[in-house]
């Protein structure tokens, strides 16, 4: 539950931090208080500023720079499970051309390059300022150490997953404030080895005290490994990411919770299930149109909820939604009726008058769905500033996520995990599973969470499942050149050696 935000940054510790894109500008790092930087970074206080402001980037993809990339929305529009929608087709276009399988340099995700690389760079600040430190404890050094660290993986992990061949460094650029752009492969390498490295060091906990959460964990470590080694279909370390999947599963602090539905309440937050959460809060909230890098709420919901709805008593919403990411129809259609999972991920108001816009179905998230008691703490900008957190990793993935690794060795075992997922949902247990079976059911599962196109790529289901469809909106196939989006224009201009990927 969220009795406080736990991981917050005031606009103090921002605007210390605060830089954009790959320009020259960006890697200035200014002391608001005038003293050098060599003197400001010396205690411990200091240095936690520069921790929290190494967290602040986690909550920018939302909104940020110019556009709007919800993390979850951003891969589901390239799945099979929901349509874009918003106003038309020149709404986010972004969106709609990824969706298409038609992006170029000018209609990518341009902000979510700078917001990783910015997280990238206060991380090597923080890194670079504990040399500094002068009254740090050891424990206190190792432990912002891992969690920067940690950091610096999860931003280069969205990197490396939208955009493959990315410019890599792990120090702060001088001028000219270029780094050489590695093959995607060479990247995987050098992530996957930087991640074993803090996890070898045993300093992260399993989990952190509920006045902490937020931070990054030794199970959110662990989670980050499976899904990057299962990504990159690196056989040789399946052993090692199911033993990681075991050790969370082994672990008394993570379960599933007996109601799927409650997961998505804001009682659910940082709930058993949950091994990494990003927060978001309506509470004291700063951001606004003119903030939107600010500390506050999520407009995640409000992207997503239908137009001109206006059900208060019934449905708990009143209020103008943007009408993106409607679920497609097909989606809703392949949940057994039994299935519990179905109510709770799909918000179906058909039967129901408001704004249609493109695409509409009227069948929506449930999971993120707006409303009034979610925002009704923000100060201002309301629609900019629900509390849903963005659950990135849950425990249901863990136990998903060791029965794909476990399955040829041990289908018993495999089967056993699966099942507490399967039955959780209300469904009878099943007697046999193949790597299909569990791939379907993690669709069922994770609807909505950002999960589905990953799976198909790694798969390689992506292909013949990544279709035109017969609604005329999708009219490109997905290929393998489709795997790495575009890099965009501003980036190309920055930096004359980048290679555009083939897309």
């Amino acid at each position: 539950m969220k009795t406080n935000k736990y991981i917050t940054i005031s606009l103090f510790a921002a605007s210390i931090m605060f830089m954009t894109a790959c320009k020259d500008s960006f890697l200035e790092v200014k002391d608001p208080t005038g003293e050098p930087l060599e003197e400001y970074y010396t205690t411990d206080a200091h240095i936690k500023e520069a921790l929290i402001a190494a967290y602040d980037p986690i909550h920018w993809p939302d909104w940020s720079l110019g556009q709007y990339n919800a993390l979850n929305i951003d891969a589901e529009i390239m799945d099979d499970n929901f349509w874009v929608g918003g106003a038309n087709k020149a709404d986010n276009i972004q969106w709609h051309k990824l969706f298409n399988y038609e992006g170029d340099a000018n209609n990518t995700l341009s902000s979510l390059w700078t917001v990783d690389y910015s997280g990238v760079k206060r991380c090597n600040d923080l890194l670079k300022y504990l040399g500094w430190g002068k009254d740090l404890t050891e424990e206190n050094k190792k432990s912002y150490e891992m969690q920067a660290r940690t950091l610096r993986v999860y931003y280069y992990n969205n990197l490396w997953h939208y955009f493959g061949n990315i410019p890599f460094y792990l120090e702060n650029l001088s001028s000219p404030y270029t780094a050489p752009q590695l093959k995607a492969d060479e990247v995987y390498k050098q992530l996957i080895a930087e991640l074993e490295a803090v996890i070898n060091s045993n300093v992260l906990p399993m989990e952190w005290p509920s006045s902490q959460y937020g931070r990054v964990s030794q199970a959110m470590a662990y989670m980050m490994y499976a899904e990057m080694v299962m990504y990159q279909k690196d056989t040789s370390r399946y052993p090692q990411a199911l033993e990681f999947m075991q050790k969370i599963i082994g672990d008394s602090h993570y379960g599933l919770m007996d109601n799927y539905a409650d997961i998505w309440k804001e009682s659910g937050e940082w709930c058993k299930e949950s091994i990494w959460e990003i927060n978001y809060d309506d509470n004291n909230n700063e951001r606004g149109w003119s903030s939107p890098m600010a500390i506050g709420g999520t407009v995640m919901p409000t992207l997503i909820s239908p137009n001109g709805f206006h059900y208060l008593k019934d449905y708990g919403f009143d209020g103008d939604g943007w009408g993106f990411l409607p679920v497609r129809i097909e989606t809703y259609n392949m949940f057994n009726p039994a299935d519990k999972r179905r109510a709770a991920t799909c918000w179906d108001v058909r039967g129901t008058t408001y704004t249609n816009r493109y695409q509409d179905t009227h069948i929506w998230l449930a999971k993120y769905i707006a409303q009034n008691a979610n925002n009704k703490d923000a100060g201002f900008d309301a629609n900019l500033n629900y509390n849903n957190n963005l659950r990135v990793y849950r425990f249901s993935e863990t136990l998903l996520n060791a029965a794909e690794l476990i399955l040829d060795k041990d289908p018993a075992k495999a089967l056993e995990y699966f099942n507490q997922v399967h039955t959780r949902a209300g469904l009878p247990a099943m007697t046999s599973i193949t790597l299909d079976d569990i791939i379907q059911e993690r669709r069922l599962e994770f609807v909505g969470e950002g999960k589905r196109y990953w799976d198909l790529v790694r798969t390689g289901k992506a292909a013949s499942v990544l279709v035109p469809d017969s609604y005329g909106y999708r009219t490109n196939s997905w290929t393998e050149k489709k795997k790495y989006i575009p890099i965009s224009q501003g980036e190309l201009d920055s930096d004359h050696n980048l290679v555009q990927n083939d897309y």
